[in-house]
C-alpha cells in the first residue's frame, strides 16, 4: 500500500479528535512537485522554494509536539487517577473499608476495567501517531531530495529525532504498567476466556465499536511499519522492541483483556 493511502486509513482509523493532527502529506507532495519544477525554479529559485518548503515542515513538526505533549501531560494524569480508583475499590473490601456487596464491587471494577483498556489502546493509538506521522516525514524528504536534488533528508531527520513527538518511552513505560496492571488486578479465570474471545471477535467486526478495533489496527499498522523488508533503510523505523511482540499478541482475539 503506497502511503498516501496507509496515512488516510490511519486518519480515518483515529479518534475523530485527532484526525487534523496528522502530516498534510498531500499537501506537502502538491509542494514538492511544484517545486521540482522547471518553471517553479525559474520563478522562484532554488533557494526560496526550498525555504518555503522548510517552514512548511516545521510547522508541521509544531503541531505535532503541541499535540503529543498535551495527550502525554493527559495520559500522566489518567494513569495516576485509575490506580488510585483501583485503589480505593479495593480498599472497600478490606478491614475498614465499607464492604459493599459482591454484586456492587463486581460492578465498580468492571467499569475500571473497561476504562483501563480503553486507555490502553489511547495510549497505543498515540504511539502510532508518532510512528505514521515520522515515516511521513522520512518520505516527503526522500521525495523531495530525489525530486529536486537536494540534501534535507539527513539533517533534517537527524532533528525529528530530537522532537518530543518522536521519544515514546514514556507513554511505552505506561502501556506496559497498563498491561501489567490488567495482568494483577484482572486474572482471568480459563471458564471466562470462550466468553471473552466471542466479546472481542464481536468488537473487531463492527465498525466503529469503541476504541478496540482503532486499536488493533494501530498495532498492526505499527509492526508492518516497523518490520524489515526490501524498502527498510537507515530512516526506517525499528523493529518493535517488543519481547515475542507481545504488545500486538496481547490484542489477537485470544486476548486475555476482556472488552465489556
Amino acid at each position: 500500500m503506497k502511503f498516501g493511502k496507509r496515512l488516510k486509513q490511519q486518519i480515518e482509523e483515529s479518534l475523530p479528535a485527532w484526525r487534523d493532527k496528522f502530516l498534510s502529506y498531500k499537501e506537502l507532495k502538491k509542494l514538492v512537485r511544484l517545486i521540482s519544477s522547471a518553471e517553479s525554479c525559474v520563478e522562484y529559485g532554488k533557494a526560496d522554494a526550498e525555504a518555503e518548503f522548510v517552514h512548511l515542515l516545521n510547522n508541521e513538526i509544531d503541531k505535532f509536539n503541541v499535540f503529543f505533549m498535551e495527550q502525554e501531560e493527559d495520559f500522566i494524569i489518567r494513569h495516576k487517577e485509575l490506580q488510585q480508583r483501583i485503589k480505593r475499590v479495593m480498599e472497600t473490601r478490606g478491614p475498614n473499608g465499607t464492604k459493599p456487596s459482591e454484586a456492587e464491587h463486581k460492578d465498580e471494577m468492571a467499569k475500571i476495567r473497561k476504562d483501563i483498556v480503553n486507555f490502553h489502546g489511547e495510549m497505543v493509538l498515540l504511539v502510532n501517531y508518532s510512528n505514521i506521522n515520522y515515516t511521513g516525514l522520512a518520505k516527503i524528504l526522500k521525495k523531495y531530495d530525489k525530486r529536486t536534488g537536494g540534501l534535507l533528508r539527513l539533517p533534517f531527520i537527524q532533528k525529528v529525532l530530537q522532537q518530543p513527538f518522536f521519544i515514546t518511552d514514556l507513554v511505552s513505560k505506561l502501556v506496559k504498567e497498563c498491561e501489567n496492571t490488567i495482568d494483577e488486578v484482572f486474572p482471568v479465570e480459563q471458564e471466562d476466556e470462550e466468553e471473552i474471545v466471542k466479546e472481542q471477535r464481536e468488537a473487531i467486526t463492527v465498525a466503529g465499536k469503541g476504541i478496540f478495533r482503532n486499536t488493533v489496527a494501530a498495532l498492526l499498522s505499527m509492526q508492518e511499519i516497523r518490520r524489515g523488508s526490501s524498502t527498510y533503510g537507515h530512516f526506517s523505523l525499528p523493529p518493535m522492541d517488543l519481547p515475542d511482540s507481545d504488545l500486538i499478541h496481547s490484542f489477537q482475539l485470544n486476548s486475555p483483556i476482556p472488552i465489556i
